[in-house]
């Protein structure tokens, strides 16, 4: 049917518009923003998590070293005790007279002395006259020397007393707390039983006693023999059994020699302060400690890192001409909320963490730094700017 001349001006208009859309869809889409940080090598402390227990950092029972009757006793339990402080006070009756005897013994011993000491001086001059004879005075000067042992035997018989007399009085080995009393007054007790009468521990500074796996130290002293890493300053960080980390950092004290052979770890202990009392013997806590720093390493975000199907862990970076490109890395552990990468990147690298779902394999991109907001492109023919929409 013919066009009538009426139509004309609607059927260019038409097919105006149409050559307008395959003009749009032929123009691609945006280029996509990617936002990269910047690598940079640097030391890296590698830290390890370990359970362990707290045990007091000096231990020491009270026992008495006299046999009696307990008189007294001199502190409250659970409280704080100093060295030489006075718990027990045993009965020191007995050991009053003992050392009262020796005291006699001693003086008396003096006196033989003093008798036998002055005949043997008589007789000196006498023997030299022989007025008397030399048997005589052999005898008087060898009775003197016996008093003179004799005293000195009884100076030592009255040291002992004095010190049975003393340990009557049951004094603190250490300063620390003292547990529970295990007897009362009026009981006796002997200077062999087996049971302690109390105990104290000192809890400032405190042990934290760790198990490593005997492979892990293997592995460990590997590393440091390839000249990779270096050792750490060996600092420690508890975490308690709530979950809340403890004020106070501490120091690794040593590290046993042996390997237990049930459990196939080595025993590791760390001093800590403890001066507010908060840890107690046997608490259950986890360390973190920094056996080792990796010298000029290469932390990656993990938002940068996928891995593949295989398990392989790939990054995008800001190749040349501001296209993407995937590596292919090797990161085994994370440091805080990074990837430790040993092979794959380097520092001064661009690695793309923003804008990862808009981003192929060597497609241009427009590279920003890594949380600057996003560039507002006009929209063309109805599709969107080229933003990062997330990762």
């Amino acid at each position: 049917m013919p066009i009538k001349p009426r139509h004309l001006p609607a059927l260019m208009l038409l097919l105006l518009a149409a050559g307008c859309g395959a003009k749009d869809q032929k123009k691609g889409p945006p280029t996509p923003e990617a936002g990269y940080v910047v690598l940079t090598a640097q030391d890296v402390p590698l830290d390890v998590v370990l359970g362990g227990r707290t045990s007091a950092f000096e231990i020491s029972d009270v026992r008495p070293q006299v046999n009696g009757v307990i008189k007294s006793r001199n502190f409250v339990e659970g409280s704080l005790v100093r060295q030489g402080q006075t718990l027990y006070e045993i009965d020191p009756s007995l050991y009053q007279a003992a050392v009262a005897q020796a005291q006699a013994n001693l003086a008396s011993a003096q006196a033989a002395y003093a008798t036998a000491e002055a005949k043997a001086q008589r007789y000196k001059p006498l023997a030299d006259i022989e007025a008397v004879s030399k048997q005589d005075y052999s005898d008087a000067l060898a009775a003197a020397k016996q008093a003179a042992a004799q005293i000195g035997q009884n100076k030592a018989l009255l040291q002992t007393a004095q010190i049975n007399l003393h340990y009557t009085k049951v004094p603190a080995p250490i300063s620390g707390r003292i547990g529970r009393s295990s007897v009362t007054t009026g009981a006796l007790v002997t200077s062999g039983q087996t049971n302690a009468l109390a105990t104290i521990s000192r809890l400032d500074p405190i042990y934290v006693d760790m198990q490593q796996s005997s492979a892990d130290i293997v592995a460990l002293r590997r590393e440091l023999s390839s000249g990779g890493v270096t050792p750490s300053a060996a600092t420690a960080q508890l975490t308690l059994e709530d979950g809340s980390a403890y004020g106070f950092p501490g120091k690794i004290e040593f590290a046993e020699a042996i390997v237990d052979p049930t459990t196939g770890a080595v025993t590791l202990r760390a001093r800590f302060p403890n001066p507010q009392g908060l840890l107690l013997p046997g608490m259950y806590v986890r360390s973190k400690i920094s056996q080792v720093t990796a010298r000029n390493a290469i932390l990656a975000p993990q938002a940068a890192v996928s891995r593949t199907p295989r398990g392989d862990a790939t990054v995008y970076v800001i190749g040349p001409g501001n296209k993407a490109q995937v590596r292919t890395v090797v990161a085994d552990r994370t440091v805080g909320d990074k990837w430790l990468v040993t092979s794959g990147l380097a520092a001064g690298d661009k690695v793309i963490t923003e804008g990862l779902n808009n981003v192929k394999p060597g497609q241009a991109v427009i590279p920003v730094p890594a949380g600057s907001p996003p560039k507002r492109r006009p929209a063309s023919g109805g599709a969107s700017g080229g933003g990062r929409s997330g990762t």
